[in-house]
C-alpha cells in the first residue's frame, strides 16, 4: 500500500483512513470474485462480531474459518499479480510498501493459526495458560481462546510496529481499518456479486481513474 503523500501538514486521522481503505482497494481488490468473496467475509465477521457476545466458540469459528477463509483466498487465488496496469506498479512493489500483512506475513500468519490446534491437543492446558475443559466442545473452546490470542496479537504487533516505523497515527489508523473492514467491505462490495453474475470479473476501476 502506497506511502501517505507529504504534504505541509499532516494528514486528519480520518483523511488518512480514507487514503489506507483507497489504497487498499485500488492495489487489492481489482477481482470480482476477490470483491465478491470479500463481501461474504464481512457479512460473516459481522456474525462473529455479534457472536462474541452469544458464544465465543461459535464467534472465533465464524471468524477464522468462514470469513478469514473467504477473505483469504480471494487474495491468494482471484487477485492478479503481474503487472498493475491501473495503479502503473508492479506486484512485487505493492508487496514491499504495504501497510499490512502482505502475502508472505499473511503465510506466516495462517500457518502459525493452522497449526496451533496440534499443541492445543498435545498440550490441553497450554504449559498452565489454559484450563483443560473435558470432550470435543472443551477442546474447541480452548482453540477458541487460542485463535483470539492469535488474532489479537497480530493485530497488536503489526500496529506497534506501524507505530514504532510510521508515526502513531498510522499505526492507530491501520488498527481502525482492520476492525471496521467488515462494515466498509459489506457496504462497497455489495454490488460485486451481481457484476460478477454478469459477466465482469474485474473492476474497472473508474473511481480510481477519476482520482489521478
Amino acid at each position: 500500500m502506497s506511502q501517505p503523500v507529504q504534504t505541509g501538514s499532516r494528514p486528519t486521522f480520518l483523511e488518512e483512513l480514507r487514503e489506507q481503505r483507497f489504497d487498499d482497494h485500488r492495489f487489492y481488490h481489482q477481482s470480482r470474485i476477490n470483491q465478491s468473496l470479500h463481501f461474504v467475509s464481512a457479512l460473516c465477521f459481522l456474525g462473529a462480531y455479534v457472536y462474541l457476545f452469544i458464544d465465543p466458540v461459535v464467534s472465533v469459528f465464524l471468524g477464522w474459518i468462514c470469513a478469514m477463509g473467504t477473505r483469504q483466498s480471494g487474495h491468494f487465488f482471484f487477485e492478479p499479480r503481474g503487472y498493475d496496469k491501473v495503479n502503473q506498479t508492479t506486484h512485487e512493489h505493492k508487496e514491499a510498501i504495504k501497510v499490512g500483512y502482505n502475502l508472505q506475513r499473511k503465510v506466516v500468519l495462517i500457518a502459525v493459526w493452522a497449526l496451533s490446534p496440534l499443541f492445543v491437543w498435545a498440550e490441553p492446558t497450554l504449559f498452565g495458560l489454559l484450563e483443560a475443559k473435558p470432550g470435543i466442545y472443551g477442546f474447541l473452546h480452548n482453540v477458541s481462546l487460542v485463535w483470539i490470542g492469535i488474532g489479537a496479537l497480530a493485530l497488536l504487533g503489526r500496529t506497534l510496529y506501524l507505530c514504532l516505523t510510521r508515526n502513531v497515527q498510522s499505526g492507530l489508523v491501520w488498527c481502525s481499518k482492520i476492525l471496521s473492514d467488515p462494515f466498509h467491505d459489506a457496504l462497497i462490495y455489495h454490488r460485486s456479486p451481481l457484476a460478477l453474475l454478469k459477466g465482469e470479473l474485474f473492476d474497472p476501476m473508474h473511481d480510481v481513474a477519476a482520482r489521478q
